[in-house]
């Protein structure tokens, strides 16, 4: 019994608690947030008797949100100023919103008047048609007026936005779809890339054509398209510079290290002997043995195979229009092969297994000058995409 009192008492703190909160929020003129508290609640349980303050309170908010909307929409249609369209056809589709999520309550009782709770549902169909018609039309013209006056990319990316929007709410309304097609492309910002190698090593084709390979980059850059293959019918509005001052590599060394290894290892098993040299017995008159244990060494040669390559140079970026560098960043790059593998004199038991595992594999050719170079790209291609990111043209 106790435990059932307690377990009432805590479900009626939390129902006091939120019919707090919510008559707090009404209070306040928060009409919207009483309101989804209040659904919230009933729609765990609407008709329990502990749910009639809240019941009241969702009744009162709606009644007061919608009288304040309603009144706030009028005052903006007799502003005039097509701008307000907006505002307008989103008041109405959130009052209509909030009467679809009340309906599935409904109805709601109000035991102690003995009545339903009143909400004054209206059909807002129309006014959220004729508003959508309204603010199509407005998008539509605004952008299209945009395109045809843009004074820089800006303002096409702009009307590209609107004309989005008015695809969203209005899909399929007169030429939308081209519209928008035409304020992206001219939105968009291309650039010309072009390698330059001042170092005295020849860079591998197939690392050029890979770094010149933008779309394995995952730039996701809306409005940039990167040519290496500048197109004669487009014009470019940046030149990106991949510059390589220096490529310097290494030679090829090989160095080793020499480990003693010792370790005191089990080798079979001998008699325990008594001080007369007759082997004991133990109390069912077995032989007595023993684990004879033994040392061992070995010598463990360990060898590394190493060579590098640095890569340095910078990433510039120059403005076609105005004829200037607007930005350049340093580059630096590089890779490490290194190969390890091991040979031994002595015992083998007196090594463990990670040097075990080492002893099994054998020296291997280094790589290329080339080979290196290219085995430089995959890092090379994290550093010139994270410069790009950083400049970004958007």
């Amino acid at each position: 019994m106790r435990i059932v009192s307690f377990i009432l008492a805590i479900i009626l703190l939390i129902s006091c608690s939120t019919a707090r909160q919510t008559q707090e929020a009404i209070n306040t003129g928060n009409y919207l947030s009483a309101i989804n508290k209040s659904i919230a609640k009933l729609s765990q349980n609407k008709t329990r008797k502990g749910n009639q303050d809240i019941v009241l309170l969702l009744e009162e908010a709606f009644k007061k949100h919608s009288e304040r909307e309603l009144r706030g929409i009028d005052f903006l249609k007799k502003e005039d100023n097509p701008a307000n369209y907006e505002k307008i056809y989103n008041a109405y589709i959130d009052l209509n919103t909030i009467q679809e999520r009340i309906k599935p309550l409904l109805p709601l009782r109000v035991y102690d008047e003995n009545r339903n709770a009143s909400f004054n549902l209206k059909n807002y169909t129309r006014n959220i048609l004729s508003a959508k018609n309204d603010l199509s039309d407005f998008l539509y013209n605004s952008a299209t007026n945009l395109v045809a006056n843009a004074q820089s990319k800006l303002d096409f990316r702009t009307a590209y936005e609107d004309f989005k929007y008015l695809n969203t709410i209005n899909p399929g309304y007169k030429d939308t779809r081209v519209k928008i097609e035409e304020a992206y492309q001219k939105g968009l910002d291309y650039v010309s890339v072009n390698v330059y190698n001042d170092s005295e090593i020849v860079l591998p084709d197939r690392l050029e054509e890979d770094l010149l390979n933008f779309n394995t980059y995952d730039l996701n850059n809306l409005w940039t398209r990167f040519h290496a293959n500048p197109q004669q019918d487009i014009t470019y509005d940046y030149e990106m510079q991949l510059k390589f001052s220096n490529i310097a590599i290494s030679p090829e060394q090989l160095h080793t290290k020499h480990h003693v290894k010792e370790k005191r290892i089990k080798d079979g098993w001998e008699y325990v002997l008594d001080d007369n040299g007759n082997v004991k017995k133990d109390s069912l008159g077995n032989d007595i043995k023993i684990d004879k244990f033994i040392t061992v060494k070995c010598n463990f040669y360990e060898h590394v195979q190493q060579k590098e390559v640095q890569i340095t140079g910078n990433i510039s970026y120059f403005d076609f229009e105005t004829q200037q560098q607007i930005n350049s960043y340093p580059l630096a790059s590089g890779f490490i092969f290194e190969h390890i593998y091991g040979d031994f004199r002595g015992d083998e038991r007196a090594l463990d297994d990670d040097l075990l595992e080492l002893a099994s594999k054998v020296r291997i050719p280094f790589p290329s000058n080339e080979q290196m170079v290219f085995d430089s790209g995959e890092d090379l291609k994290n550093r010139i995409k994270s410069i790009i990111k950083r400049h970004g043209f958007n």
